[in-house]
């Protein structure tokens, strides 16, 4: 008689969610059920459907507000999973349900865990200017990204490259792991490698306002929170004359001898132009921002309630952005 392939809960959204899936069914896992959320409508959806590709598959789909009452923990039980596994998933499953799967509950992180625990940890490695990143599956426990490590994949992160090309790379790391590691899994053999605590760091989730510009800080700062919310995240914005200002892509003015972190030609050196008081406009052609250390040449730009712009339109030489200014 052939043996009976494990049952598994999957809790999922997102790309990596839908990859993940993916990944497990091309294995010929047998996945009972898929935990989604509703999409929200305000939200930019530029990531696949994994609910989609469930129904493709014939997986019932459910979209509870929330799991952690009573009747989802034994809707859950009654399905009896041996592996339950959480790509993407943004709530907290209750430790109630990680007890439930004989061979264990699964989540895939997208950072090299334990640094960058919590939400969004991509867009935070590039702010933070880290330079490697990755995908982690651990085990599931109370604590939120804490268990221990089954296997990690590294991904470099560019000098230059935004958040999404770094979710790319990430989900592509991800797929692999759940691939290296499936078998491992449902043979009851997955491995437990401890996270060291005294290495771990804790970021929350963002919001758009977070996305404001501070013009004290370094050019190379600044460039690292565009490329962290430029497309399809919310944006890094500034105020001038009271309106918003969003700025998708610009390039730190590079000192003398510095290497190039253009996407095109080297950028010349920082000179007048990037003296100023923080947040000062030094140049309009090509504009470039006084910071607290360096200048920012600004590539595109966007009024709140305009297009997309690559010049620097209602911007003019010795105007301060930021309101208040230098706050």
């Amino acid at each position: 008689m052939a043996e009976v392939e494990p049952a598994v809960v999957v809790f999922a959204y997102h790309d990596v969610g839908y990859v993940c899936l993916e990944e497990l069914l091309r294995r010929s896992a047998r996945v009972v059920a898929l935990i989604t959320h509703e999409d929200d409508p305000k939200e930019n959806r530029w990531f696949r459907s994994v609910a989609g590709l469930a129904r493709q598959h014939g997986i019932p789909v459910y979209k509870p507000a929330s799991v952690n009452n009573e009747d989802w923990l034994l809707r859950i039980r009654a399905l009896r999973p041996d592996v339950i596994f959480s790509f993407y998933y943004r709530n907290l499953i209750p430790e109630a349900i990680l007890k439930i799967p004989r061979l264990g509950a699964y989540n895939l992180h997208g950072s090299l865990l334990p640094k960058f625990r919590g939400r969004v940890p991509i867009n935070w490695a590039i702010i933070h200017g880290e330079t490697r990143t990755g995908a982690t599956l651990h085990w599931m426990v109370a604590k939120p990204d804490a268990g221990d490590v089954v296997d990690q994949e590294a991904v470099d992160i560019g000098p230059v490259e935004t958040a999404r090309e770094v979710f790319d790379k990430v989900t592509a790391a991800a797929r692999k792991v759940v691939a290296r590691q499936w078998d491992n899994i449902k043979a009851g053999k997955a491995p437990r490698i401890p996270q060291d605590a005294a290495q771990a760091t804790y970021f929350g989730g963002r919001k758009p306002e977070d996305g404001r510009i501070d013009w004290r800080k370094s050019a190379r700062e600044i460039f690292n929170l565009i490329r962290a919310v430029t497309h399809p995240y919310p944006g890094a914005f500034t105020e001038a004359d009271g309106k918003r200002l969003y700025i998708w892509w610009a390039q730190p003015r590079e000192a003398a001898g510095a290497p190039s972190m253009a996407r095109g030609p080297r950028l010349d050196p920082i000179g007048e132009e990037g003296s100023g008081v923080p947040g000062e406009v030094v140049s309009v052609s090509p504009l470039v921002i006084a910071t607290g250390e360096g200048g920012l040449e600004v590539k595109r730009l966007q009024w709140a309630d305009g297009e997309e712009l690559d010049v620097a339109a209602g911007l003019k030489t010795g105007q301060v952005l930021g309101s208040p200014p230098n706050k």
